[in-house]
């Protein structure tokens, strides 16, 4: 099984004027973070505007990124669904392409509480053979799982192997990185505490910002693992106000796709009702890069 650590983009879904899945940049994309050398990549996830995709769309991205990748690096899919049956739908395509873990947030409608909770993962990891990432993030949900329910899904649901923590609560991260030791790896969720996650036990981020700064959250990362926890902390300092935008704004897909156009690769704009950046919030969003950009060339 494929080692999942360290900072993994979670990627955009590029689209035309017309608002068609970019299956060209698709790949341009794919092949751009290859390039950077990334720890891997997410796809169908929140940024990928999963709930604004049909069935047949999710499928196609499974299809097109993992014959694309062929391998180069560790692909996690976003396979969450309202109903449990078609969770389990999603996670056994995702497994038939050669996917290395999916990503599973509770039903984020109706609101489970925890034993639906706890019965859905069951019953998704008894009906695949592939490593799942629980996702917890009550913004999107409406549900914060408690560190007990995640802990016991941890240890009691075969397949669930990682569990992604977006609660933005920094004592969850350290409670489950603590107790799950030896059943689960943590991965961080919120983009404004990666190193405070990395400090208390997280071996990994989705990020959200990665697909801005792929190179950048890659070494963070490395410098981390190396104990140059200095040289950590200053690729963080630098890409908090990136970070700090991305969770603020509301509009994190409109930014991430419109910085992937500023960058020379594939966004495009985003399913309506999602509307583009205003005026103030592109320009906020170039200030940004170009702090980044003058902070690199220092």
């Amino acid at each position: 099984m494929t080692a999942i650590r360290g900072a993994y983009p979670v990627l955009i879904t590029p689209m035309t004027e017309e608002q068609k899945i970019d299956w060209a940049g698709v790949k341009n994309n794919v092949n751009y973070f290859v390039d950077q050398g990334v720890a891997g990549i997410v796809i169908n996830g929140s940024t990928g505007e999963f709930v604004s995709l049909s069935k047949e769309e999710k499928f196609q991205m499974v299809e097109t990124v993992l014959k694309e990748v062929n391998g180069r690096l560790p692909v996690i899919v976003g396979t969450a669904a309202e109903t449990t049956k078609e969770t389990i739908e999603y996670t056994k395509q995702a497994e038939a392409f050669g996917a290395d873990a999916a990503l599973i947030i509770n039903s984020y409608y109706c609101k489970p509480k925890e034993e639906e909770i706890y019965f859905h993962f069951k019953e998704v990891s008894d009906a695949v053979n592939l490593p799942i990432m629980l996702y917890n993030n009550p913004f999107t949900s409406g549900v914060d799982m408690s560190t007990e329910l995640m802990l016991k899904i941890g240890k009691e649901c075969e397949r669930v192997t990682h569990i992604k923590e977006s609660s933005g609560d920094i004592r969850k991260v350290r409670d489950l990185a603590r107790q799950g030791k030896g059943d689960i790896e943590i991965f961080c969720g919120a983009e404004e505490l990666v190193m405070e996650s990395y400090l208390v036990g997280a071996t990994g981020w989705i990020s959200v910002a990665g697909n801005i700064v792929p190179k950048l959250v890659t070494d963070m990362f490395q410098h981390f693992q190396k104990g140059e926890l200095e040289e950590a902390w200053a690729i963080n300092d630098r890409i908090l106000p990136l970070c700090t935008f991305l969770e603020g704004s509301g509009k994190y897909v409109q930014i991430v796709k419109r910085a992937m156009e500023l960058n020379g690769q594939a966004g495009g704009p985003s399913r309506y009702p999602r509307l583009g950046l205003t005026p103030e919030e592109d320009q906020t969003l170039k200030d940004i890069l170009s702090n980044l950009s003058a902070v690199s060339h220092a």
